[in-house]
């Protein structure tokens, strides 16, 4: 629990040092105080243009947005946490060790007071709590590094010839801060608001963790080769297009991106027409894209375990295994999926079936079984290849 025994009165000289213990070569919490500025003979302040690596840290000092005072161990006083747990706290949400440099500001010690304060109050475990900072950390900071390589960096060009890209950055940090900051806080409320959503439609209490989902797979064909023969911005341009493509068809769709790997996507879907309507569109996209490889897509339905915004399980590594024996610019399917598709009558259960309804079902997908096949781990499987009727429609 957040603290009783930090809280207590160090005596005299058990404090750690500020300054003390920072690792050779390590970055003292992206860091220090600006240092003072260069001075003439007299000791007078020089009237200089700034230098780069000055108006780099204005422009940290910007984004932190409070005064460097507390060292770890002082921080971790103040906030009435325990140095073990800060710490704990701190290596979660992705911090370097600093030693006893002094570098922390109030936010720090709000942020540690209020996680603290969670669990002293029984809203959370200790467990969960490490759990929440290790997640919004994780998060985080790759949206932070994408918005620096990619955002940023395509903002600051310099516009004119001797101005450097630092000098740049600083007023255009100061105009979008701001944006950006609400900006995160609105999509990260529509976000929890449709996961929770989706928590409370669960059956039981089981199902909030452990649920029935479709999972895929979305594979680009040959990327190894690629890498070998573009150039590394030329490869660059290609992953980037292929996520965003991704990303845009598993949302458009009313599915999630689970993660991005490069060559290869995870995505999501509550119902199996859902997760195979986003198969067959990322296909057909990528196909209409002479500049894109070739995709295979694998999708798996059945239980799986959720933690931290990834997904585990069979039914995952079903997915995956499928997607490593799809043809070419296919989708494959396992026997479950293959089951809900035909129970929401979204697909016939065999193609002699559909040929003697009368009227016939307006059905939009279509299953043809392939060979059993022996899958490392998960036994004998039954892959069915799915497209789409005829007339049922392709990418919007």
């Amino acid at each position: 629990m957040a603290g009783t025994d930090a809280a207590q009165p160090v005596p005299e000289g058990d404090e750690p040092r500020p300054g003390r213990g920072v690792p050779d070569g390590a970055a003292p919490y992206r860091g220090q105080q600006p240092p003072p500025a260069p001075a003439d003979g007299d000791g007078a302040a020089v009237d200089e243009d700034e230098s780069d690596d000055t108006i780099a840290l204005r422009i940290e000092a910007l984004i932190i947005g409070a005064e460097r005072q507390y060292t770890p161990f002082q921080a971790a006083r103040a906030a009435g946490v325990p140095m073990e747990l800060a710490s704990r706290f701190w290596r979660a949400m992705g911090f370097p060790d600093i030693g006893q440099a002094r570098v922390l500001t109030e936010a720090d010690v709000l942020a540690l007071r209020r996680l603290a304060g969670l669990v002293e109050a029984g809203l959370l475990s200790e467990a969960m709590a490490i759990q929440v900072a290790r997640s919004t950390g994780q998060t985080t900071a790759r949206l932070a590094d994408w918005q620096i390589d990619s955002f940023l960096e395509g903002l600051t060009e310099p516009p004119e010839p001797g101005m450097t890209r630092t000098e740049v950055a600083l007023p255009l940090v100061e105009l979008l801060l701001p944006e950006l900051q609400e900006y995160l806080v609105y999509v990260w409320r529509r976000q929890l608001a449709a996961a929770t959503g989706r928590v409370v439609q669960a059956q039981d209490d089981a199902e909030m963790v452990d649920r029935r989902l479709a999972v895929g797979f979305a594979d680009l064909v040959g990327f190894t080769r690629l890498t070998r023969r573009l150039e590394e911005e030329e490869l660059g341009e290609l992953v980037e297009a292929f996520e965003t493509t991704a990303a845009d068809q598993v949302a458009a769709q009313g599915g999630r991106l689970i993660k991005t790997l490069g060559d290869e996507v995870l995505f999501a879907a509550d119902d199996a027409g859902t997760a195979a309507d986003i198969g067959l569109r990322l296909v057909e996209t990528l196909r209409a894209d002479p500049m894109m490889p070739e995709l295979r897509v694998g999708i798996a339905f059945g239980t799986v375990t959720t933690r931290m915004g990834d997904v585990f399980g069979n039914t995952v590594n079903l997915a995956s295994r499928l997607t490593s024996i799809a043809p070419k610019d296919m989708v494959l399917v396992d026997g479950a999926l293959r089951d809900e598709l035909t129970s929401a009558s979204l697909a016939p259960r065999s193609e002699k079936a559909a040929d003697e309804e009368a009227p016939a079902q307006d059905y939009r997908f279509a299953l043809q079984p392939l060979y059993q096949r022996p899958v490392r781990g998960l036994g004998i499987v039954e892959p069915w290849l799915l497209t789409r009727r005829d007339g049922a429609g392709g990418p919007v």
